[in-house]
């Protein structure tokens, strides 16, 4: 019993942790947030941080993995709308990117995540959305949608261009203007992989 409540604590400051830095980051950037705050602001103590996550890029690295998938999940979402496979496929692409607009991604995960954690294609969240499209195209594959292309291959040109265009909106001066020119680009080179 004394262990089970010992892990709903741990599993509640962790939560508690990931919910103040997630703040903390979104408002100041990384750089900027200061752990003794960020603590108080969760309630625990530098030591409850240093437990839990190592540091602060640990702790920033389960911020970025918490957004991720939750932009995983709202990219997934938005292509269940889709008429079909292929149209979801392209769907999920172009939510992906558009997602670069939200201040929240932007930041934590389009600015800070790779200028801390580096590549973002070695995350381990983006390679869940890498096997999750590699399924798709495995079965876009074998309809005759898709050409028959490695589908490892095919589902990591297409990650990297959804990725690559966001990070370009994040980056550039005028996100808003650079939105429709990174989505045209995604669904022209998506559909260069699709059968005649």
């Amino acid at each position: 019993m004394a262990a089970r409540r010992r892990a709903e604590t741990m599993e509640e400051n962790r939560a508690k942790l990931i919910a103040a830095a997630r703040r903390a980051f979104a408002q100041t950037g990384y750089a900027a947030a200061s752990m003794d705050e960020l603590t108080a602001d969760a309630g625990l103590t530098r030591g409850a941080l240093y437990h839990n996550f190592g540091d602060k890029r640990g702790l920033l690295a389960a911020v970025v993995n918490q957004i991720d998938a939750e932009m995983a999940e709202r990219a997934h979402q938005a292509a269940a709308q889709a008429r079909d496979e292929w149209e979801g496929l392209l769907i999920e692409g172009v939510a992906y990117i558009e997602m670069a607009l939200d201040p929240e991604v932007q930041r934590i995960v389009l600015l800070d995540g790779p200028a801390v954690l580096g590549d973002p294609s070695q995350w381990p969240s983006q390679d869940n959305c890498l096997q999750v499209t590699k399924r798709t195209v495995e079965r876009l594959i074998g309809q005759g949608i898709m050409k028959p292309l490695d589908a490892e291959a095919a589902a990591r040109l297409l990650s990297a261009a959804a990725l690559n265009a966001a990070l370009w909106i994040a980056a550039s001066e005028d996100p808003e203007k650079v939105l429709p020119k990174a989505v045209e680009a995604f669904r022209a080179l998506a559909t260069g992989l699709r059968q005649a």
